[in-house]
């Protein structure tokens, strides 16, 4: 089920790519599969983002598709469900009245006694009103976008660097949705997609962030999904009752003490599955083997090896220092009251008192450009029997090791196109063309995390050719920053962005949840989040430098980013039929051995944890809890 890197990369170019996920793809940006691992590229101007990530939904590609598992190593876990068929695209037209825009523009200065304001801003280019507040007590950054909008959408992200593999992340982010103080059903998720008018509801776990996003059209509606997520995301029945964990994250199981040992639990799972696309390693290893230093060396999603490391405890700790309303970022767009959306959100801030350490403690330490050559690894993936035995190659680099400006970030995207954009893109094309693969990998550009990376190969090759993949690679790349792109595919790709950025065609998507996603590629790394929306300004230096030097701009970005730069790894993924079986024995030994050192009341605690939970599992809610809001 895992997405290949031939179909992210359509998924991503189709669309001016959104925000991280492994390429200037947006596609990460937007709402991904249910749980399954992800990482993301990293910041390239918001709006930009927004504009692929409009595009990818329009496209109707899956982006936000249920059960959809990964598109990079960049890309987010989502839970398995969606936003509901029919629903509104949001804003029809930016064409705003007299009338309208008399009212968002008050909307800028509406105040609240519980909230400071840090900045208003206009972003004309998408007709929103936004008002940056922070609440006094708590510390929460809120952001508030007022706009014509009857698609409102409410979201609440978290920076949650991991510092291992153990998936806490993205096993919180299933958990903190199965009941909370106030929301005692044992899945309110559930019942919402059942019972709301919801538009889209989903949550997703980034290798730096986890994000929870409702959207309703109906505001009554749309404020109780807002509670219910609020209340889950503070006060979660998880971080109190260790079942949760053990349901979502991993448990040990025995029936009968004659049986072997098992792991068992959701997350377990599905990063089981993940683990055995090969396309799925490759880009995890791709991204681990340029971050060795930051918490992307990690895997926010969960390597199945290490899941089982991960103590209640543990889990607990991980809620209580990273989900602070101070680490936290509020978003709130659509045509709703910018007082009631205060209002609703200080009933649960003000129970916090600031906490002038958690933010710091989640900031992102940037990878710096260290290897003084590039790096070689060789790994294996699993094969079946009668699969051809043919190689993987991905060459990858680290872009950025201090931020980018907006029209740098833009001038990245534009590269990416001419490179990669098209089918007869240069670097695309010669390697499609050039017979050693199958498929292409990697997809370009990755732009959601806090630093951008490239990544390039194909898949399908002999293992006689893998050295001239890398050749092949740094030769044309050598062509474009010598010979340059022709005048016109500079205005095909310049034409086609602009046009994406200024259309915003979102599909069935809310518009809200684009630019949410954009705003937090800058925002989450502590800029401004609206001046990751604006395109005006870049847009137009760039056709400056264009219109001034032609292709230069680009070829000078091939050379100072990709030719001379060092910080470059070079992944070979090598079939192994014997790979799935290994690490079968690796588990049953494991277990095998913790088994052996238990005593007898240990495994009858284990057995009746195993019929407690299957209990709790097959067993109703209670009167009392379905009686709650």
């Amino acid at each position: 089920d895992s997405i290949t890197a031939e179909q992210k990369y359509h998924s991503q170019n189709f669309v001016s790519r959104l925000m991280r996920s492994q390429s200037f793809r947006f596609a990460s940006k937007m709402a991904f599969f249910a749980c399954l691992t992800i990482v993301v590229g990293r910041t390239a101007v918001g709006a930009f983002h927004m504009a692929k990530t409009a595009r990818a939904a329009a496209a109707g590609n899956g982006v936000f598709g249920a059960h959809q598992k990964f598109k990079s190593s960049n890309v987010p876990f989502m839970r398995k469900y969606r936003t509901s068929a029919g629903a509104a695209a949001g804003i029809t037209s930016m064409q705003q009245s007299t009338v309208a825009v008399e009212g968002l523009e008050k909307s800028l200065d509406v105040s609240h006694p519980a909230f400071e304001t840090i900045s208003k801003d206009i972003v004309s280019e998408y007709g929103a009103y936004c008002t940056l507040y922070k609440h006094k007590k708590s510390g929460a950054e809120l952001l508030s976008v007022s706009s014509d909008d009857d698609n409102k959408v409410f979201g609440i992200t978290f920076r949650t660097p991991p510092s291992d593999s153990t998936g806490v992340p993205h096993i919180l982010e299933h958990s903190v949705l199965c009941g909370s103080r106030k929301y005692k059903t044992k899945d309110p998720f559930v019942q919402l997609l059942q019972g709301s008018l919801q538009t889209f509801l989903n949550a997703f776990t980034y290798p730096d962030r986890t994000c929870y996003v409702v959207a309703s059209q109906n505001t009554k509606d749309f404020y109780n999904l807002v509670n219910v997520y609020t209340d889950a995301v503070f006060h979660p029945r998880a971080i109190s009752d260790p079942m949760v964990h053990a349901q979502e994250g991993w448990h040990l199981e025995l029936e009968n003490k004659e049986d072997p040992l098992t792991y068992k639990g959701v997350v377990y799972n599905e990063m089981k599955g993940v683990y055995s696309s090969p396309d799925s390693l490759l880009m995890r290893q791709s991204q681990n083997s340029i971050f060795p230093d930051n918490t992307y060396a990690v895997d926010s999603g969960g390597d199945p090896k290490e899941i089982p490391n991960l103590s209640f405890d543990q889990f607990a700790e991980f809620h209580a220092k990273f989900y602070h309303p101070g680490n936290s970022r509020i978003f709130f767009s659509g045509d709703d009251d910018v007082y009631k959306r205060l209002e609703l959100m200080d009933e649960y801030l003000n129970e916090f008192d600031a906490s002038p350490e958690s933010k710091p403690a989640s900031v992102i330490e940037w990878q710096q450009k260290s290897f003084s050559e590039p790096k070689y690894f060789n790994l294996p993936y699993p094969a079946g029997g009668d699969q051809e035995e043919t190689h993987m190659v991905n060459l990858n680099w680290l872009i950025n090791d201090r931020p980018l400006t907006a029209t740098e970030d833009l001038t990245l995207g534009v590269l990416d196109r001419l490179l990669m954009g098209t089918s007869a893109a240069i670097l695309r094309k010669t390697l499609m063309e050039s017979g050693l693969g199958s498929a292409i990998t990697g997809g370009g550009l990755s732009d959601e995390l806090l630093q951008a990376t490239f990544s390039i190969g194909l898949k399908g090759v002999k293992p006689d050719n893998t050295k001239d993949v890398e050749k092949l690679v740094l030769d044309t790349l050598e062509k474009a920053a010598n010979e340059g792109f022709s005048d016109d595919a500079i205005a095909a790709a310049m034409n086609t962005i602009e046009f994406q950025l200024r259309e915003f065609n979102t599909g069935s998507f809310p518009k809200g949840l684009s630019f949410m996603l954009a705003s937090m590629s800058k925002w989450l790394y502590d800029q401004s989040p609206t001046e990751a929306l604006k395109f005006e300004e870049p847009l137009a230096e760039l056709k400056a430098s264009i219109k001034e030097s032609g292709s230069k701009v680009f070829q000078d970005m091939i050379r100072e980013l990709l030719l001379t730069n060092s910080h470059r790894s070079v992944i070979e993924m090598v079939p192994s039929k014997t790979l799935d079986e290994e690490l079968l024995k690796e588990e049953q030994d494991r277990l095998a051995g913790i088994k052996s050192s238990m005593k007898e009341d240990e495994l009858e605690g284990i057995i009746k944890q195993t019929v407690d939970l299957k209990a709790l599992q097959g067993a109703d809610d209670p009167p009392e809890a379905r009686a709650t809001p």
